[in-house]
Parts: structure tokens; C-alpha cells; sequence
């Protein structure tokens, strides 16, 4: 088999592939026998019917069709494989030469992975945030972990600013009930707004089983956007109360014993969060310093199939939550040519972002290995709440694996580049990015690393990776290592590599 490869644009090559006549016999011998088993002919048992007879009764010319249909496909991928070509599309083919018996010729036009060279990645700097946590933040966490330890009393006074209020509430319009607002025993935090205008104004002042009325414009129902009298009546008044930050609250909201050492290991496992934030910090700002500096050509088939199939995803999420496009782009301030445009500005940049990851996997031979995959799949199934089994089956039905392996391989490279360019913090230090720091068990140490992790930018897409639970610890041995299905199917996207 012979192959020329003409290259038609930076994004698009034509393969002009010649194969001898001899490499068709088996797809040749395949079609006699598809047809013989299929035609009915007087005198000849099915599948034994001589070859010139079926020439004679189906024609030399379906059967040489009906071979080279089979054949040409492995013939296009064989070629693509010894020409080392990196296609990124289905291929138009066109059969432009067939002599019975002696050759068969065809064109294949395909869009392909952009030439381009990546700059000096050692001496590209970026930089991160500080991982310092100071007093104040961690007294800051504190607080907050005794907010959600803490209870409401009763107490009798006329209502305050910040109080907890059960409230009944009806509306009227023009003297008529409003059968859709009406309610009673309400649980409303007075200041927060969240339900009528002139409603906190009212419940200030009023103690318990008062009532009052003012005047608001309904938010929704049936006279949404009328004018309402509202009548409120306060059926008791409640407030907050934390408790108290001493050893018994450390033993308590952690496995902690003292305060001191709540405080002293919540600010390590702060410290901790924030390191690992750097990392991810430093993945994704390097490959956006590439992404500045790298020029590369773009196959528009692949940015209008990717950009097409962007619109079709946010209109069927929009239609899940009962939205219209309408009011999604007003909420967003946006006109339609404003959201074509970031869509497709967003798309550009993805595309550009793994071809850069997939040259640079390539430039430092990086490998996905059966042990990584399932990793990943076990991982990733125990985020989203299903057995690794389940998702490795979804995975291999939906033909996705050979996509998660290229995921999986651009994370590395993702992490490789982090690890090469030069990290500083904003106070100028140099900062060492290696693998992700080990994380330290205990529950209020964890609390505050959801506090901290809440707050990291550079963490986003990593959470399939370090598989952590609600506390932040990883499951137990028996959850978290790979299921015989999960190690079946990454072997089976290793293959496809």
C-alpha cells in the first residue's frame, strides 16, 4: 500500500492511498460469501453457489462495492497509523481509481491537530496566590464553625434586626384575599429580605402575637406585580446562640481536645488547602501563559461542531430548569450575538488548550497506564454517588473511554507544565509545585479545609482526581480502590490509545 500525503491547509491533509489489487482478496472472498448466503438460486445449496454464477446473477460490479466499502476503512486507518498522521475528524473519502485485479485508489480528506512549536517552558513565570492564613481568617472560620453549631432561644422582646421570627402572612388586593399568599408559621430571618419589601420594616418593633399590616407589591402568583396590603402577625421570637469557643465546643465540633489545638490544626489544614489551591493555580495560569504566547491555527470544523454542540447543551439545560433563552440572556445582560460570541471565543481557547496539553504529553512521552484510568473512573464515580462498576459501564456504552484517556493524559501533561514553569506568590517567594500535599484526618482540621477549598479559584477542575468526601478524607481501602469492571474498561481505553 502506497500513501501521499498533500497537506491542504495548516488543518487539513488529503491522503491519496494505492492498495494492490491482491490486499482485497479477504474483503473480496468476505462479499462472495455475504452473497452467496443470501441470493437464492436454482440448483445450488446457500453459501455454495460458484462465484461465476453470482457474477453472472448479482454482477462483478456489487460485489467489488460491496468489498471495497468493508476494506476501505482499514485501509485509511492503517494508513493514518504508518503516516503518523494526528486526525481529529471523520475522513470524506472518495474511491478515484478501481482496476479489477490490478488496483484500488481513493482520497481521504481529514482535518488534523495544527504543526506549531512551544516556547521555553522552563523560564515561563506566573503567579499565585499567598498560602499564608493570618489570625484573623482563621478566627474567621472559627465563627463560622460556630454558626452552624448554634441554636435558637426563645426570648421576649419586641423584634430586632437579626432575629429569628415564626410569622403568619396573607395578602389582600383591592379587598380580596390572594388565595396564593397566604401562610402561616414562617421561619424568616429579620434583615434578609428574602421575602416582601416593607417586610422587615414592619416586624421591628412588634412583639410576640402582634400583628401589623403594610403595603408591598407581590413578587409572584396570579396578581404578580399588584399592590397588596400585607397583614403579619408574629407568633414567637427567636435569636441565635453560639456557643461558647472552649474545649468543650473542640471536642464537641472535632476530634480535637482543646481549643488551642483546634485552632493551631485548623490553620495547618488551611495552610494545607491553600498550597494545593497553588497548584491547580499554577496548572491552569502556565497553560493560559501558553495560550497567550502559542499562535495556532484552529480546524474550523472542529471549533463550528464544538460551538454548535456548546448551544445545544445550555438550550437543553434551560429547558430542564424552565427557563427560555429569553430570560437567560437577560439575566445574563447579554444579546444573542454577545453569547455567540463567548461561546465560541470560549471554544477557541479550549481547542487551542489541548492541543497544547496534547503536544506536550507528546513532547514528554507521556503515558496513560490501566492503573491510572481506573483510578480515575473510581474516583470520579465515588464524586458523583455511583458504584465505579456503573460508570464504567456508562463509560464503555456511550464510547467514552478513548475521550477519557485523553483527558487523563492531559492532566498530566497539565501537571508537568506546572511543575516546570517558575511558581512565586505574591510576595515574591518561589513556590515549589510538586504532587498535591497529603492530606491530614480530623474533623475540625477537615471543616476548615472546606472552608479554605470554598475559596480556592485554582482547585476547579481536580475534584475527580483527589477523591475526597464531604470531610475531606479519602474512603476507606475497600471504596476507593479500582473494581474489576472499573480496571476492565481503563484496559479497554489503553487499547484504543
Amino acid at each position: 500500500m502506497k500513501t501521499d500525503v498533500e497537506e491542504l491547509s495548516p488543518t487539513r491533509v488529503r491522503l491519496t492511498i494505492e492498495v494492490p489489487f491482491d490486499e482485497l482478496k479477504p474483503s473480496l472472498d468476505h462479499a462472495y460469501r455475504e452473497f452467496g448466503r443470501q441470493v437464492r438460486i436454482p440448483g445450488f445449496r446457500p453459501g455454495h453457489v460458484p462465484r461465476q454464477v453470482l457474477d453472472q446473477r448479482v454482477g462483478r460490479g456489487a460485489v467489488l462495492e460491496h468489498a471495497i466499502n468493508e476494506a476501505v476503512p482499514d485501509f485509511y486507518n492503517q494508513a493514518v497509523r504508518e503516516a503518523k498522521i494526528p486526525v481529529l475528524s471523520q475522513p470524506e473519502l472518495e474511491i478515484t481509481k478501481l482496476e479489477d485485479g490490478t488496483e484500488i485508489a481513493f482520497t481521504a480528506e481529514v482535518d488534523v491537530r495544527p504543526k506549531f512549536d512551544l516556547p521555553d517552558i522552563d523560564s515561563l513565570h506566573v503567579v499565585v496566590e499567598d498560602a499564608d492564613v493570618s489570625p484573623d481568617q482563621v478566627e474567621e472560620y472559627l465563627m463560622a464553625l460556630r454558626e452552624r453549631f448554634a441554636s435558637l432561644i426563645a426570648v421576649e422582646r419586641p423584634v430586632e434586626d437579626g432575629d429569628y421570627v415564626s410569622i403568619d402572612l396573607s395578602a389582600q388586593v383591592d379587598g380580596e384575599a390572594v388565595a396564593d399568599a397566604q401562610a402561616t408559621g414562617i421561619s424568616y430571618e429579620v434583615g434578609s429580605g428574602n421575602i416582601l419589601d416593607g417586610l422587615d420594616e414592619a416586624l421591628i418593633g412588634m412583639s410576640a402575637d402582634e400583628t401589623a399590616t403594610f403595603e408591598s407589591v407581590l413578587a409572584g402568583g396570579e396578581h404578580e406585580g399588584s399592590a397588596a396590603e400585607v397583614t403579619v402577625t408574629v407568633r414567637n421570637v427567636r435569636v441565635k446562640n453560639l456557643p461558647d469557643l472552649d474545649d468543650d465546643f473542640a471536642q464537641s465540633a472535632s476530634e480535637w481536645n482543646t481549643v488551642g489545638e483546634l485552632r493551631s490544626n485548623t490553620r495547618k489544614q488551611m495552610e494545607s488547602m491553600r498550597r494545593a489551591g497553588q497548584i491547580g493555580q499554577a496548572r491552569d495560569r502556565a497553560l493560559e501563559a501558553l495560550i497567550e504566547q502559542v499562535d495556532i491555527p484552529l480546524p474550523p470544523p472542529v471549533v463550528d461542531h464544538e460551538v454548535a454542540h456548546r448551544h445545544e447543551s445550555l438550550t437543553e439545560d434551560l429547558d430542564r430548569a424552565g427557563l427560555t433563552m429569553e430570560l437567560f440572556l437577560e439575566s445574563r445582560n447579554l444579546t444573542p450575538a454577545d453569547l455567540d460570541k463567548e461561546i465560541a471565543d470560549d471554544v477557541r481557547r479550549s481547542v487551542k488548550a489541548r492541543f497544547i496539553l496534547d503536544k506536550l504529553a507528546e513532547t514528554e512521552d507521556l503515558e496513560v497506564s490501566q492503573e491510572d484510568l481506573a483510578e480515575y473512573i473510581t474516583q470520579a464515580a465515588y464524586q458523583q454517588g455511583v458504584s465505579p462498576d456503573a460508570l464504567a459501564s456508562q463509560l464503555a456504552d456511550s464510547g467514552q473511554l478513548g475521550a477519557l484517556a485523553s483527558d487523563v493524559i492531559r492532566s498530566k501533561a497539565a501537571d508537568s507544565l506546572a511543575q516546570r514553569v517558575q511558581v512565586t506568590d505574591q510576595s515574591g517567594r518561589k513556590v515549589e509545585i510538586g504532587a498535591p500535599p497529603a492530606e491530614t484526618e480530623g474533623d475540625g482540621a477537615e471543616d476548615a479545609a472546606d472552608s479554605a477549598e470554598a475559596s480556592e479559584s485554582g482547585q476547579k477542575g481536580r475534584t475527580a482526581r483527589r477523591g475526597t468526601t464531604r470531610r475531606g478524607r479519602r474512603p476507606a481501602k475497600d471504596d476507593s480502590e479500582p473494581s474489576d469492571e472499573a480496571s476492565e474498561a481503563a484496559d479497554e481505553a489503553v487499547d484504543e490509545q
